[in-house]
């Protein structure tokens, strides 16, 4: 609906906005169901209309932000959709950006730190997001030709982990900083599974592909 040329967000759509952007905030425990109402600009028996609960409304938030990561894949491959191995490299350093620019670090990891031991829907929206970032960045390297393809996946992912909490505990200049140089180092160094190509490296100016 437009309003004098603007656009208004759906009910849905507005408590979902608001909620992420307080659980960033204070944390899935740190807010309730009345502030994100009203911050909503809507009322709790309109929430609920929506979410039967505080926690739905996490899984669904989740949910949004899975789906924001979907398409920067979208856009990783369209950007580059003949040069596996330099998507690769795009991905590090897209990583990079998203550790520098975002001092609040992983929306899912944050809250499984907060819903750890429970038995909240939360916890599969997290689980299958997590698995499947892993299994498609695996599918990256394979098709890049990289040797033990799952192993570099795995590793790529426990160096973005740790450089997102790393930018929160230790700031931008501490060792997050090198998460471009040694995740390229790590590409580097696992080589590519056809020794007959000439290795390819990262080509500076790659056309930026900015992820959600």
């Amino acid at each position: 609906m437009e309003d004098g040329g603007v656009i208004r967000q759906r009910p849905r759509e507005r408590i979902i906005a608001t909620a992420r952007e307080l659980f960033r905030k204070h944390g899935l425990r740190g807010i309730g169901v009345d502030a994100i109402a009203e911050a909503a600009g809507t009322n709790k028996m309109t929430m609920y209309r929506h979410f039967r609960s505080k926690d739905e409304l996490v899984a669904a938030c989740l949910r949004h932000a899975a789906g924001e990561v979907e398409a920067f894949w979208d856009r990783l491959e369209a950007g580059h959709p003949d040069d596996p191995l330099l998507r690769l490299y795009a991905w590090v350093e897209i990583g990079a950006r998203c550790v520098n620019d975002d001092w609040r670090g992983c929306d899912m990891a944050n809250a499984a730190v907060e819903l750890a031991g429970s038995d909240h829907p939360a916890r599969l929206v997290i689980e299958e997001f997590k698995t499947a970032q892993r299994n498609r960045l695996a599918k990256l390297c394979r098709e890049a030709g990289i040797v033990d393809a799952d192993v570099l996946a795995d590793a790529l992912m426990l160096l973005l982990e740790g450089a997102r909490v790393s930018r929160q505990s230790s700031g931008a200049t501490g060792p997050c900083a090198r998460f471009a140089a040694v995740g390229e180092a790590m590409i580097r160094a696992f080589g590519r599974a056809d020794s007959s190509r000439p290795r390819q490296t990262r080509r500076r100016g790659v056309r930026p592909i900015e992820p959600h």
